[in-house]
């Protein structure tokens, strides 16, 4: 079982360590301030949404550490390593590279969407000759008006 008052403590620990205060803190692991202030009073528990926000926000907090006083905080450098995993992704070679740089890249698909705008803008309306026979407004209560030009 956690001990409350205990768990403020390792909670002011984690503070002190980032020099954070409780409302910044409360912003950074995404709780309301007023429950942040509600944990430090020991009013309410921490709740395991709570907790876990904690080791999502700052991964150098141990889960054992902060609930019952076992491990260390921050983490070894050792668990650090453990925990580090190695990603199946592949790296990309030079083969498909083109030399070009970045911005030449997005010139030339800016230029295709804008030339793609063109296209659609000419086939969804007719020809400039085309006039405006009736503009019709609808309101929410059920009325309308019809003008025309």
């Amino acid at each position: 079982m956690v001990n409350i008052d205990d768990f403020v403590k390792r909670l002011e620990i984690i503070l002190d360590y980032y020099g954070l205060n409780a409302s910044s803190f409360a912003d950074k692991i995404g709780v309301q301030r007023s429950s942040m202030s509600h944990l430090l009073s020991g009013r309410n528990k921490p709740s395991l949404d709570f907790v876990m926000k904690i080791l999502d926000v700052f991964p150098e907090v141990d889960l054992y550490w902060i609930l019952i006083g076992k491990g260390n905080f921050p983490k070894l450098e050792n668990e650090k390593i453990s925990d580090f995993k190695i990603s199946d992704s592949p790296i990309l070679s030079k083969e498909n590279y083109s030399g070009d740089n970045l911005f030449s890249q997005l010139n030339d698909h800016a230029e295709k969407t804008i030339k793609n705008l063109k296209e659609t803008k000419s086939s969804n309306f007719g020809s400039e000759e085309d006039e405006i026979e009736k503009i019709v407004i609808f309101y929410k209560n059920g009325t309308f008006k019809a003008y025309v030009p």
